[in-house]
């Protein structure tokens, strides 16, 4: 007999008693769900919501093909990559078909694990300790990586190694121009580790800064940037654990929207819809002094059980569509989102690319950097939308743009819901 769900709070008080204070949770009135079909979660109370937020399920919650997929094999075998198996050589090879220019792939369980491996490469084919990230990046919890992820907040102390620099900012400007600021940054970065003593290993991005705000267009900005880290010795990063896997809609990795060549591109759980799977893929001259100075062993990274899923994913992506999808319906949420400017002064900028949207909110219509970010009405308007059965988020340095980035099967349909959902939720916060 399955248990009656448990009343928000005492589950509440159970969670605080067992998981500890550090856990956090999102809406000040939490969800408690219990199941997820396509775009949608279901309470325990049987309340429907639209997911807006969530993309580690990319191809949708509980896509049947990914759901199969992962039981037919764990009913089979499931063990680690010290033993022959086709499964992680077969989806190795799909996965670089993805990606031309890339020899090798490597798997983890967590897109954590992969950006702190990347790191290692680079290191070790670098001879050089420094990395440079931007000033409000996410790119995971272990140690080093935490120590390079300043949006984790002021508690986390950045490495000694590191330096940030500030996100483009591409609200103003041509891609030459964006790209030229950004570009000089991280040269200033680079002579900043010189003088401390070191020198640059690698320049590690979100490839649609997700954390800093959103920024994805003007498609070609980040190609300045490459080119001096490469001009300083180091190697390009680019961290496909949001952007990737089709959700730009143009390409199937951020990193192509620009015309770049990185050295190494990580991911994360996205690629099993959920399932902890991650890994990288580098070139076979990046790899070499890593493949000689160290083993590599992950217990259960690239594990068949893993490599179903992710194999299910890509088979998902390509058989219904769904990167052309993220980019026609993209498109189409973005220009109804646009349209609530005209009656909600607040919104002061409609930006993304496919299915990864920003909307900032700023206490002011004026242009230029020097606006203030309506952090509070962002965080009003994420509660508000939650009551509606909405669910999205907020993100940026100052917490006041509306982060959208739904599962890829999202249909116009479901963009009409949220973009008259956000314009309800700003008509009742006054804005």
């Amino acid at each position: 007999m399955t248990a009656a769900p448990s009343t928000t709070a005492s589950l509440l008080a159970r969670r605080a008693r067992v998981l500890g204070p550090a856990y956090r949770l999102f809406y000040d009135d939490p969800v408690h769900l219990v199941r997820g079909e396509g775009v949608w979660l279901h309470d325990a109370d049987g309340k429907r919501y639209l997911d807006a937020y969530n993309n580690v399920a990319c191809v949708g919650h509980a896509h049947p093909r990914v759901v199969q997929a992962i039981a037919r094999q764990a009913a089979v075998l499931n063990t680690h990559t010290r033993y022959l198996h086709e499964g992680v050589v077969d989806y190795a090879e799909r996965l670089l078909r993805t990606a031309p220019g890339m020899d090798h792939a490597m798997f983890t369980c967590t897109g954590s694990e992969a950006n702190d491996l990347a790191l290692r490469i680079a290191r070790a084919h670098t001879q050089a300790q420094g990395l440079i990230v931007t000033d409000n990046a996410y790119h995971g919890v272990t140690t080093a990586i935490a120590e390079a992820s300043p949006s984790l907040g002021r508690y986390i102390k950045l490495g000694p190694a590191v330096r940030t620099v500030a996100p483009p900012d591409t609200r103003h400007g041509d891609a030459a121009a964006v790209g030229a600021r950004f570009a000089q940054s991280v040269r200033e970065a680079a002579a900043d580790l010189r003088a401390h003593g070191l020198a640059p290993a690698a320049l590690l991005v979100d490839t649609i800064f997700s954390t800093d705000g959103i920024h994805a267009d003007p498609a070609g900005f980040l190609a300045p940037a490459v080119q001096a880290i490469h001009e300083e010795g180091g190697l390009f990063i680019a961290d496909e654990v949001q952007p990737g896997f089709g959700r730009g809609g143009d390409t199937f990795w951020g990193y192509q929207r620009h015309g770049v060549a990185p050295d190494l591109v990580t991911m994360g759980k996205p690629m099993g819809n959920g399932h902890p799977v991650a890994g990288l893929m580098t070139r076979a001259d990046v790899l070499a002094a890593f493949g000689r100075e160290c083993r590599y062993f992950n217990t259960f990274g690239g594990n068949p059980v893993s490599m179903a899923a992710a194999g299910a994913v890509l088979d998902v992506i390509e058989d219904e569509g769904l990167r052309e999808n993220a980019r026609v319906v993209g498109d189409y949420l973005r220009a109804r989102l646009r349209e609530l400017s005209a009656r909600h002064p607040a919104v002061a900028d409609v930006r993304g690319a496919g299915l990864f949207v920003g909307l900032e909110l700023s206490e002011e219509r004026s242009e230029g950097p020097d606006r203030a970010p309506a952090t509070d009405l962002a965080a009003r308007v994420v509660n508000g939308l939650r009551r509606q059965g909405i669910l999205l988020s907020a993100t940026g340095a100052a917490g006041n743009v509306l982060k959208i980035r739904p599962p890829l099967v999202f249909q116009r349909e479901h963009a009409d819901l949220l973009a008259d959902g956000i314009g309800a939720a700003l008509a009742a916060c006054g804005a």
